[in-house]
């Protein structure tokens, strides 16, 4: 069982939700974004997502898209990341997701990435414009080295992609609570209560929500009916604005402890 698997059987158990927190590799540097990734784990996040910063990140807003070029300015690459995710492995045994483009790891090697990204300690990868249609190739390569797919689904996803994606995915399902590109938002989008169940009458792999969750009231409201949320451009958006200051890492803890305080159902 991987660590992804442990993660939502643990939570599951103790009727929790699970935080999945993302940031990008490498901003404002890759020294950085080891202390920031420890100190998530340390303030509660259940899942780690990594972003491989690519120049042409169409999924992601402004937030996302800025610190990807930040990343890129600084000289971060597939490989950095990767030697990052074993120097985050030898302390830490928070689940790591890859969050990444088909560009890249085509460009890599399929099998080398794979087989690389479970070397260095990664447990998934998202390839965010990877559709299942088209992922037979990827998913032969990350399944024989052991590496979970994350797919994700959409408000618009038919019933068709909606079983396709449930058959194809391991670690969980990401699902896309609204149309467009990520960042923080002050609503939660409509409807996304009845796409977790549709997804639901599918699969019992785990499904978490992301796109637009910014305070723990969103969290909370996710957890009512999948099984966690994923919190990215407001934690980008504080690492951006305090990546000079040493403020950083004490405000990142407060700011993912209150997040992950509304995964606690119980309370």
């Amino acid at each position: 069982m991987s660590r992804i698997d442990d993660c939502f059987t643990r939570l599951r158990a103790s009727g929790e939700g699970a935080l999945v927190c993302f940031v990008t590799a490498g901003d404002p540097n890759l020294d950085t974004t080891e202390d920031i990734v420890l100190e998530l784990g340390q303030a509660g996040a259940d899942i780690v997502e990594l972003g491989i910063p690519f120049s042409d990140p169409i999924a992601d807003g402004p937030s996302i898209q800025a610190a990807s070029m930040r990343a890129l300015e600084a000289g971060t690459n597939v490989t950095k990341v990767l030697d990052l995710v074993r120097s985050i492995r030898d302390k830490s045994d928070l689940p790591i997701v890859l969050m990444t483009y088909y560009n890249p790891v085509l460009r890599y090697g399929l099998h080398c990435f794979a087989t690389e990204a479970v070397a260095s300690g990664a447990d998934g990868v998202i390839v965010t414009d990877l559709v299942p249609e088209e992922a037979q190739e990827w998913k032969t390569a990350a399944d024989a080295a052991g590496l979970s797919t994350i797919f994700l689904l959409a408000p618009t996803s038919t019933e068709q992609r909606i079983a396709e994606v449930s058959k194809l995915a391991s670690g969980f399902i990401y699902c896309v609570s609204r149309t467009g590109v990520t960042g923080a938002r002050q609503e939660m989008a409509q409807g996304v209560r009845d796409l977790v169940a549709r997804i639901r009458s599918k699969t019992d792999k785990p499904v978490v929500v992301g796109f637009g969750i910014s305070s723990r009231e969103h969290v909370q409201e996710v957890c009512d009916y999948a099984d966690g949320a994923v919190v990215g451009s407001l934690i980008v958006d504080l690492i951006a604005e305090k990546a000079c200051s040493e403020a950083l890492l004490p405000e990142l803890r407060e700011a993912v402890s209150e997040l992950k305080s509304g995964t606690r159902l119980q309370q």
